[in-house]
């Protein structure tokens, strides 16, 4: 069934991710802050993605000198929602 969540991402620009999540696939991704133009992209390519599609292609990516990214904390959000939905 379709839940919508909302994450708040630590050590990086964007200040919060929206989601939907409907059994393991992620739609209508959304960042508030950060990169806007990269941010819509990334959005726009995963739209229709698996949960473990995300974790595999950006978990462990980095921005900069952070251990993160926006990237990276979206992966962890959907993983984060998909767990709390089992």
């Amino acid at each position: 069934y379709l839940m919508h969540y909302e994450y708040t991402p630590e050590n990086v620009c964007a200040q919060q991710i929206s989601f939907d999540l409907d059994n393991n696939i992620v739609t209508n991704i959304q960042f508030y802050g950060g990169c806007n133009g990269n941010l819509k992209a990334i959005s726009t390519l995963l739209e229709g993605s698996t949960v473990d599609f995300i974790q595999e292609k950006l978990l462990g990516n980095t921005c900069g000198r952070r251990p993160t990214s926006c990237a990276a904390q979206l992966a962890k959000a959907v993983k984060s929602a998909s767990l709390n939905q089992n």
